[in-house]
């Protein structure tokens, strides 16, 4: 073993110890090994950087992007309130969403198939009061589980299919790693379903600042359109919508007439209903319902088209001018161009309609205009802004232009006429350009961090290939298979390609052990097809790190992971795979 052999493996093994021991952020980390990396000698200067312009970059980076635009359209909560509004426990909600991602993965880009329903995985936490780390973390295993059904489901079983053409003149067909796929399949959604209370319910490190500002009790007013989806529904079927989040205070009819919003009460056009709840139930409430917002508007707001308008929390300060008059009164919207979109008042609960409320110090009020403005107009009004906190309430939807954007980025890689990072990064311009993300989030959605690790471990784990670190590997492997029986050999080459592919990345790992697999399969006197597929299984069945496959990269962030989460579910899932595959393999694909 050379001293460049010997850095390599060290580099690798101090960077995992780092990571499992989970005192530096992942990002530090990753840095912290390419730094000794390039001190080594073992990634040239030149190459040092060289992680950043990699594709998988852009492709965790694009899909983060996408995937919060489509959470924003609100069309994901639509499809969960029409096609499983009575699915309430976690085990019913994530039984739905790892066999709709499993399906999905088999023929479309996995990392797409987990982009679209990763906003239905937070709609399902809101609604039952769990992390969203219940959720994200099964998806994205079973992301992995469903491209292995299909020659198109992931990059390693496209390339181990070149692989045998190259070999015997004959590639893998679509269908051919459906029979083991499929298996695989089927026994990891079951497992994932049964033991997902292994992984630790996590949350993002700004949850603890959203939640600390507990504001409840929000009012606003909205009125029933013609496009309303609720006239001639009752009140019942409006509360149903925000799931018990928010409810209707009032209802007031033509000639000011005041209703009580009894559960059988129907609702006409030009009603408005006066709601109270949380920012995120009203939110859904107003979405879902096809309702506007009575103080919304913003049609007439002249700066629309030069300033990106928004909403913001701000708290009514003891000097302020609003103390003691409405927002009629002050003529806000006429003098200013802000609306007042919402209050709250601790201690009361408000039925009033909106523009009625006599406002006093300590009150919480959302306001809406120009983000340009608002800072400014908050110092003059005497109102001190609250922490910035996610507000979709009265802002602008884009209804499907999003899922149609993402749709047409995953059909143009099915039909290989982009490359998958071409296609997402593609689909994130047109989501900003359709303003699907506002400006201001963009940069928010992507998660810095996350890139930054991947950009900077891509140098350090390549150099286990550099130095020649992975035919060492091969050799070791081909030693030990001379005196295993063939089901071993077959699970020795599964493993080494689980093992590898967290420092190769999955397609890397394809390319550098398949050609090994296949020739110490003849060496041994067996057919190759099975060990090659065994290469591409566990190529594909990165369970146990964050950084093996795109996929676990994407749920990180979101899920607020720690780098030793993955195996506590991952490792049981692993070693189940490599039982269920091996057999399947005998049997499927004879080795003699």
């Amino acid at each position: 073993m050379t001293s460049a052999q010997i850095y390599a493996f060290a580099v690798i093994a101090l960077m995992m110890a780092a990571f499992i021991w989970g005192r530096l952020r992942y990002d530090l980390v990753a840095a912290l090994a390419l730094l000794l990396a390039v001190a080594t000698g073992i990634v040239p200067y030149e190459d040092a950087f060289s992680g950043f312009s990699d594709e998988i970059v852009i492709i965790v980076g694009s899909a983060l992007l996408v995937s919060a635009a489509v959470a924003r359209s609100g069309i994901m909560e639509v499809a969960i309130q029409r096609f499983a509004p009575g699915i309430s426990s976690v085990r019913g909600q994530l039984t739905l969403l790892v066999i709709i991602v499993t399906i999905l993965s088999a023929f479309v880009k996995n990392i797409g198939a987990l982009a679209i329903m990763m906003p239905i995985a937070f709609q399902f936490a809101r609604r039952s009061g769990v992390s969203p780390s219940v959720f994200l973390m099964p998806m994205a295993f079973g992301s992995l589980l469903g491209g292995l059904m299909t020659q198109i489901g992931t990059s390693p079983n496209i390339i181990v299919s070149r692989v045998r053409e190259d070999i015997g003149g004959t590639p893998f067909t679509m269908f051919d790693f459906t029979p083991v796929g499929a298996a695989l399949a089927v026994v990891g959604i079951v497992f994932l379903v049964l033991f997902y209370w292994l992984v630790p319910q996590r949350s993002r490190a700004t949850a603890s600042m959203h939640e600390a500002i507990d504001i409840k009790n929000y009012v606003t007013e909205a009125r029933v359109v013609a496009t309303s989806t609720v006239i001639d529904q009752t009140v019942r079927d409006l509360a149903k919508i925000a799931e018990g989040e928010a409810m209707v205070m009032q209802i007031v009819r033509a000639g000011n007439r005041r209703l009580t919003p009894l559960p059988d009460v129907t609702l006409k056009e030009d009603d408005i209903v006066i709601l109270e709840g949380s920012p995120e139930a009203l939110d859904r409430l107003v979405a879902q319902g096809g309702l506007q917002l009575s103080s919304d508007r913003r049609a007439a707001v002249a700066v629309e088209s030069a300033a990106e308008i928004g909403a913001i929390e701000a708290v009514v300060g003891e000097s302020s001018e609003l103390i003691g008059r409405t927002a009629r009164q002050f003529a806000l919207f006429d003098r200013h161009q802000v609306n007042l979109l919402a209050i709250s008042r601790k201690g009361q609960r408000l039925s009033s309609r909106l523009g009625e409320v006599q406002i006093r110090m300590g009150d919480v009020l959302v306001l809406q205009g120009s983000l340009e403005r608002l800072p400014e107009l908050l110092r003059d009004l005497g109102c001190l802004p609250l922490a910035e906190r996610p507000l979709r309430l009265g802002s602008v939807r884009r209804g499907l232009v999003p899922i149609a954007i993402l749709g047409a980025a995953m059909i143009s890689t099915a039909l290989g006429v982009l490359p998958v990072a071409v296609a997402f990064f593609g689909a994130a311009v047109l989501m900003v350009l359709a303003r699907a993300v506002p400006l201001r989030e963009v940069y928010d959605s992507i998660d810095g961090p996350i890139l930054v690790m991947l950009a900077a471990l891509i140098p350090v784990s390549d150099a286990l290939r550099t130095t020649g670190g992975t035919d060492l590997i091969a050799k070791l492997l081909s030693d030990i298979s001379h005196s295993l029986p063939p089901y071993g050999a077959l699970a020795l080459i599964l493993v080494a390609a689980m093992a590898v592919t967290p420092f190769l990345n999955n397609a890397a790992t394809v390319l550098v052990m398949a050609p090994i697999a296949a020739g110490f399969a003849s060496g041994l006197g067996y057919r190759p097809e099975a060990f090659l597929m065994a290469v591409a299984i566990g190529a594909g069945c990165d369970f146990l790190t964050p950084i093996g496959h795109q996929c676990n990269t994407l749920v990180m962030g979101p899920g607020g992971y720690r780098f030793g989460d993955y195996s506590r579910l991952g490792l049981p899932l692993s070693i189940l795979v490599v039982f269920v595959a091996v057999p399947m393999l005998m049997l499927v694909w004879p080795l003699r």
